[in-house]
């Protein structure tokens, strides 16, 4: 059985997170979707509501697979959490160029510190190659539209958060 760790930070969950995430069902038997918690920051949703959209988002477009899918919260190297959690594979989405360099680098360091966890890049597809979570908490909050660029079940919290 394959297990895939796949780290960020969903504040909040976008189209282009579910994207990869489903792509990882597709390579994985399990997925650990690993939300980073950084005591300095302030996200929009606490862990336990982006644990719930995650799930909750995975449920709108593969009823029934939420057996395949956990989440958890780390606050330390990737590779040691994905170590912790039994996982072999890490996913890493890319956007772009821009990325794909960004992730090379973490790639080569993460394989040093941990050879026995390969990381898997997974493309974006191209209607979500631009969504980004800080673009889209900026869209809302001056009032936007995001609903092109989050399932509905985020849609439906953020809208609950700003209070429209």
């Amino acid at each position: 059985m394959t297990t895939a760790f796949y780290p960020g930070s969903f504040d909040p969950m976008t189209n282009g997170h579910l994207d990869v995430l489903v792509q990882a069902l597709n390579v994985a038997d399990e997925l650990i979707v690993a939300i980073g918690i950084h005591p300095g920051k302030a996200p929009m949703f606490s862990f336990e509501e982006r644990a719930d959209l995650i799930r909750a988002s995975l449920e709108e477009v593969l009823p029934g697979r939420a057996d395949s899918l956990s989440v958890v919260a780390f606050d330390r190297l990737v590779v040691d959490a994905a170590r912790e959690s039994g996982a072999t594979l890490l996913i890493r989405g890319l956007r772009d160029g821009t990325d794909l360099d960004y992730e090379m680098q973490m790639a080569g360091m993460n394989r040093q510190m941990a050879p026995d966890i390969q990381t898997v890049f997974l493309p974006a597809g191209v209607a979500t190659r631009p969504i980004t979570g800080t673009l889209v908490r900026q869209i809302a909050a001056m009032g936007g539209d995001v609903s092109a660029f989050v399932p509905g079940a985020v849609l439906k919290a953020l809208n609950n958060k700003l209070k429209r």
